[in-house]
């Protein structure tokens, strides 16, 4: 009995030692590891309008926020179409003004007058008339001062319903035709006018983001044309990482999985960061029959979101992600960019 009791503590004791070592190496083994590499986006900036580059606010490797101009064109052209413009919408203002609200009394009370005036020459042109006609039965007149007497009544007349027409059309005031006209010419012009005033904004090129300037492409007094790169930016968010995990693995995480992020230069530091996409597909063109090892190798695109980056995440750095062991229960897998 003696002999035999040593013997079941040693056993004991191994069975501890292998139950804590087993618990502990499950648990390690159950955390996902994936390596990726930072994915910073970059941006080409350059201006909306040509013309001639006056001034760039920074160089190479400078901060820049968000809404902060940072380069600038010679914008006088565009600032006198503006005031060109802005010039033909008043003119066109006031013509719609005029044709709203008609004519001017003073110019119908003239016509007035005139409408007046031709009825009493007509009046005495008939007058004229009728009395060559009896005198002519009498010959007391010839043929021909009756026919003159004739012809002027009857360009009295003519001049009278020429000056009523006119009276009626100055009453009636413009058409709705000519109104509608109007007001299309001054819509027209107004877009004009708003074209050529967002042009003198493009003329200065500002930041879309906070960023760092990788590349100054352009000098000043440059011709450009729309489009030309200017600045190449860096953009500091979002920060992504880009990483690969295998099939298997992909059953343990989902969109909104919280992980770590680890870098070479500060191991202790480490960034959170949680999985904002997994990509539908593989990276690689499947064949058309696959066997059980080979679809264990297939891998899919993960973007990973940084909650916290800084300026010691740069392009391209390879980084270390680590899932908790509550978020994961299969043996890590990963392949690198």
């Amino acid at each position: 009995m003696k002999k035999i009791l040593p013997i079941v503590l040693i056993l004991t004791a191994f069975a501890g030692i292998a139950w804590f070592y087993q618990t502990h190496h499950a648990k390690n083994e159950s955390a996902l590891v994936l390596y990726g590499n930072v994915d910073i986006r970059e941006v080409n900036l350059g201006f909306r309008v040509g013309g001639r580059l006056s001034r760039l606010m920074y160089d190479e490797g400078d901060k820049i926020k968000q809404g902060e101009i940072i380069a600038q064109l010679d914008d006088e052209p565009y600032r006198n179409q503006v005031a060109n413009v802005s010039a033909q919408v008043n003119s066109l203002k006031e013509r719609l003004k005029l044709k709203e609200s008609g004519n001017r009394p003073q110019e119908i009370a003239q016509a007035k007058s005139l409408v007046r005036e031709r009825e009493t020459a007509t009046a005495n042109a008939k007058q004229l008339f009728l009395r060559s006609e009896r005198t002519l039965l009498i010959k007391g007149i010839s043929t021909q001062d009756r026919d003159n007497a004739e012809a002027n009544f009857q360009e009295n007349e003519a001049r009278l319903a020429a000056a009523k027409q006119n009276l009626a059309l100055l009453e009636a005031g413009f058409r709705v035709e000519d109104i509608a006209q109007a007001k299309a010419d001054l819509r027209q012009a107004e877009a004009a006018l708003a074209t050529a005033e967002l042009q003198v904004k493009d003329a200065a090129l500002t930041a879309p983001s906070d960023g760092v300037i990788l590349t100054r492409a352009q000098e000043a007094g440059a011709i450009l044309q729309a489009g030309a790169t200017v600045f190449t930016v860096s953009l500091q968010s979002p920060v992504w990482i880009r990483a690969y995990v295998h099939e298997p693995d992909l059953g343990h995480i989902h969109p909104g999985t919280q992980v770590k992020i680890y870098t070479d230069s500060q191991p202790d530091k480490p960034y959170k960061g949680q999985i904002g996409f997994i990509s539908p597909r593989t990276e690689f063109t499947p064949k058309s029959v696959e066997t059980a090892e080979l679809r264990t190798s297939l891998v899919y695109r993960l973007r990973i979101v940084v909650e916290n980056p800084d300026d010691a995440l740069r392009q391209g750095m390879p980084v270390t992600i680590k899932l908790t062991s509550d978020q994961s229960s299969a043996p890590s897998s990963a392949q690198a960019l």
